[in-house]
């Protein structure tokens, strides 16, 4: 089993370290580590240090010795980002959790004009704290060191800007009557930016669909099937980093 990954602001660089605070009691109370077991410390952005428990503390206290110094893991090429349309309910939450467990490197909340779910005020504010919470707290229980960015919500207007600064960016369109290219077989780029963008439950509008096109986006579909917003991106994540040898 892969060590336990716990998040620090800082990695530290030297021998010995004492996790404490929530991350300490989550290693204490909860994975009830003991001396002698591997944990993983990071800084949630590429930076980590392997250790080992030489001692257990109270309720929220972990004594780690034996690190390796500040590694780094090597920025991701090419870097995928998904621009997602805000599912209702939970369904947010679920969608950022499977996409960081799966390896997207960002993802952007989008007002969509079909979406139910309106991100205004302190509900907007409360439920982007979810999402971040959501891809620090999957980041860590899939291993990563380097966790997902979760930008700020965007309207269609600033996505469309963001498709137009990469290297590739493909909106999934379901319409079977839509000149759509099969996602598995587009060219992609070796290195630099693909986006990628997910639509809500009713479906990109025609203004937006137009909207991301002359920004230079393909319109593109996984398969036969319809996906439900929340897992088309986590679908189409994984069949990106298989094609582009990240998962090799």
């Amino acid at each position: 089993m892969t060590a336990p990954v716990f998040v620090v602001e800082q990695v530290p660089g030297g021998p010995e370290f004492v996790l404490e605070g929530p991350e300490g009691r989550h290693a204490v109370s909860v994975k009830r580590l003991r001396a002698g077991e591997a944990v993983v410390l990071t800084d949630g952005r590429g930076h980590w240090a392997d250790g080992v428990v030489s001692a257990a503390e109270g309720k929220d206290r972990l004594v780690v010795t034996g690190l390796t110094g500040i590694l780094e893991e090597p920025r991701p090429a090419p870097r995928i980002t998904v621009v997602q349309a805000l599912p209702k309910g939970d369904r947010g939450e679920v969608a950022v959790e499977t996409m960081t467990e799966t390896g997207v490197d960002a993802i952007v909340p989008w007002q969509a004009s079909r979406c139910i779910t309106q991100w205004k005020g302190d509900r907007g504010l409360k439920s982007l704290a979810k999402w971040r919470n959501t891809a620090r707290e999957a980041g860590k229980q899939s291993r990563r060191v380097r966790f997902p960015e979760v930008a700020d919500a965007m309207t269609t207007r600033q996505a469309a800007v963001l498709v137009a600064a990469a290297d590739f960016a493909a909106v999934l369109h379901e319409d079977r009557g839509h000149d759509s290219e099969p996602l598995a077989t587009v060219p992609l780029p070796a290195e630099g930016e693909i986006v990628l963008v997910v639509g809500p439950e009713g479906g990109v509008s025609p203004d937006e669909l137009a909207a991301f096109t002359a920004a230079g986006a393909r319109t593109c579909r996984l398969g036969a099937s319809v996906l439900r917003t929340s897992t088309a991106g986590t679908a189409a994540t994984a069949l990106l980093l298989g094609r582009t040898g990240r998962w090799s």
